[in-house]
């Protein structure tokens, strides 16, 4: 089970933090969020639309919304924008020939504007898997100046990684829900 350690200096007993999980279909977006959950990841379909789960996390209830990653879905993607407190990016890190599909385009956003960033490299459990920072060169994501980013390295599948990038999720949100 995946615990996610965070602190904060609260306000109020419970705050909601709204994550935003986005990604290619494919790129693992349900295994990450299921993890998180702390549900079984044995058996995952496809999206079809969008999942939310909420996880408490040290007084804070972090509600995050995946949203199918399908060509025909991406339009919509931008109905779930607002109030996005974090952006989280999954990249399936063995599919190289989709990497930069859609990210660019999302950070351009005026509704994400400035919303922090967390990309997860998934499936780095697959040898032809590139490094995290590989993949961040190859990306040019040091050219992205208007907001906090992280990439992580991760496998969804065994959450190795997950802690790691919820942790920099937690230390780095800038707008809380009350």
């Amino acid at each position: 089970m995946l615990i996610l350690n965070c602190i904060f200096i609260l306000q109020t007993p419970e705050q909601e933090v709204r994550l935003l999980l986005l990604g290619l279909d494919n790129a693992g977006k349900t295994t990450l969020l299921k993890q998180l959950a702390a549900e079984d990841v044995s058996h995952i379909t496809p999206t079809q639309g969008f999942n939310i789960k909420s996880v408490q996390s040290s007084g804070f209830k972090l509600n995050v919304w995946d949203i199918g990653g399908q060509r025909k879905i991406r339009p919509y993607w931008r109905n779930y924008f607002e109030n996005t407190d974090v952006l989280i990016y999954v990249i399936d890190s063995s599919d190289g020939k989709r990497l930069e599909e859609q990210l660019f385009e999302l950070l351009d956003d005026d509704q994400l504007a400035a919303v922090p960033l967390l990309i997860f490299a998934n499936k780095q459990d697959l040898m032809t898997s590139p490094s995290a920072a590989e993949l961040a060169e190859s990306l040019r994501l040091q050219s992205i100046r208007d907001r906090m980013w992280q990439i992580q390295a991760c496998s969804a599948l065994t959450s190795e990684g997950l802690q790691d990038g919820m942790s920099w999720v937690c230390k780095n949100i800038t707008s809380l829900k009350k």
